[in-house]
Formats: structure tokens, sequence, C-alpha cells
């Protein structure tokens, strides 16, 4: 999944887009209110991680734009502000959870999961399609009882056509969703990852199949589809 991080602290920023990034996800990382409240206007994100002591623009009036736009992404709040009424007032301008730093990477990785998983699975822990079981804030997955040994980029690819298995995906929603600020996927380098994840997923009754012009969609029973881009 695509992660934004607001961080001015260039320490706490590095160790948290390590963690992130260690557990699948692609990280955008920006240092200013101004930056997030830019890059959350023109960039799609599965989780926002705010500090509110951002320089340009305070990390409450980034929380209060995005909720003003009606967006529903998770806001996973990590700050040194702590007291009660501060929680309450962020909690209220819409944060989905709030984090007192300083705080152990462990917890930090185990709120992100959890947001993740009501976002995306609606509490369901797993996905199911055909014989394949994906958890996806776990980044497991499975042929029905048999684990599936994926690379991350590949487990990122799977997820994010099964987050739209009804509908088709792009080429360029899939490398947006596999790639962060700081690295770059080539078309070549997703045609490599889509084969392999094709003869990966042989067995488990769901294929990617190419719609052409389009993009892909991940389907149940679709094994026998065409391996071209």
């Amino acid at each position: 999944m695509r992660i934004l991080l607001a961080e001015d602290d260039s320490s706490i920023a590095e160790a948290i887009c390590a963690s992130l990034r260690h557990g699948g996800h692609a990280v955008d990382h920006v240092a200013s209110g101004s930056l997030a409240d830019t890059a959350l206007r023109d960039h799609n994100y599965d989780l926002l991680v705010l500090d509110l002591g951002l320089p340009a623009l305070d990390g409450s009036e980034v929380l209060r734009r995005l909720r003003s736009r009606g967006a529903g992404l998770p806001v996973l709040v990590v700050t040194a502000r702590d007291g009660l009424p501060e929680r309450i007032r962020v909690l209220d301008l819409g944060a989905d959870d709030y984090l007192v730093k300083p705080f152990v990477l462990s917890e930090f990785e185990a709120r992100v999961r959890a947001l993740l998983r009501r976002a995306s699975n609606r509490g369901v822990p797993e996905l199911q399609l055909g014989r394949l079981r994906l958890d996806l804030p776990g980044h497991r997955a499975w042929i029905e009882n048999d684990p599936l040994e994926l690379t991350a980029r590949e487990f990122g690819l799977l997820e994010a056509l099964a987050l739209r298995a009804d509908r088709v995906t792009s080429r360029t929603q899939l490398i947006e969703a596999l790639c962060d600020w700081d690295q770059e996927l080539t078309d070549n380098g997703l045609d490599i990852a889509i084969h392999r994840l094709r003869r990966k997923l042989q067995g488990s009754g769901t294929g990617v199949r190419t719609i052409r012009g389009l993009g892909y969609l991940l389907e149940e029973d679709g094994e026998s589809s065409g391996e071209s881009a």
C-alpha cells in the first residue's frame, strides 16, 4: 500500500520510512504541512502518518483540510503533544488513531496494520478469490493452506489488483501503487512483475487477465489468460 509520511524530524522520518518499506509499503515523505497538503491533493494514498508540529502548515490544519474535502483516508497522528484535551481535539478533527512520541516501532507497526486492515477490508482480516487467500495488512498469501512465497513487489502488485478485483486497474495505477518518490518502476519492470505473479498464481483458481488498452483484471478462473502486457 502507498503511505504518506508528514514528519519534519529527519531521524524519526528515516526510522518510520525504513519500517514501512520493510513491511512492503511504498512511502512518500514530506517535511512540511504545505507539502503534505499538496501531496494529498495530487496523489492517492492508503494511509497518512501525520506529525502535528509541522512547519509551513500545522498538522491539525492539514487534517482539517483533508476532511473538509471529504477524504476518508485513514490518519495516524504521531506527535509529542500529549494530554487528553489535545487527543480529543485531534480525534474530533478526524484522526483515526493517535500515538505519542517517543514510541516503540513495533507498536507503531501494529497500529498501521490495524488501520490498513479496517480501511481495506472493512474489518475482515482476509480476502479470498478462488483458492487464493490474502492477509493484506500482514502481507501474507496462501493457496488454500499452502503459503504463497511472494517478493514485496509481487505482493504489492497482487494487493493493488485484489483491492480492485471487480475493476480494471491501469498500468499507471499499478506503477503508482508500487513506487514511492525515491524509487522508480519502468514499464519493463512492471511486465516482469506481472509475469512472475502469474506463474506463482498457477493452481490458485485466480489469474491476472490483460484488458488490452486498459490494464489488468484479477479474476477467478483467469489462469488461461494471455501473458501479453
